[in-house]
């Protein structure tokens, strides 16, 4: 579950905020981690940071990046 930035000096791997797409070290995730705890599906994908498509039915979610492939959670899906 990681990409890799160029830095412009060497690549650099790393990993996406799921709901908001930022880096780690690009902002504060403190709200991000409470509302992905709260089984909330991720709007963004870890590896490449492109906004997914998201179903949410009442028995679950799902998630689907155009590279990555689907995610999904809850009971049913």
């Amino acid at each position: 579950m990681s990409a890799t930035r160029d830095t412009g000096v060497a690549d650099v791997t790393a990993t996406y905020c799921t709901r908001c797409g930022k880096l780690p070290d690009e902002a504060d995730h403190t709200a991000c981690a409470r509302w992905l705890a709260a089984e909330e599906p991720p709007r963004f994908c870890a590896q490449c940071a492109r906004r997914m498509k998201v179903q949410v039915v009442p028995t679950g979610w799902s998630a689907e990046c155009s590279r990555h492939g689907a995610l999904s959670g809850g009971a049913g899906v």
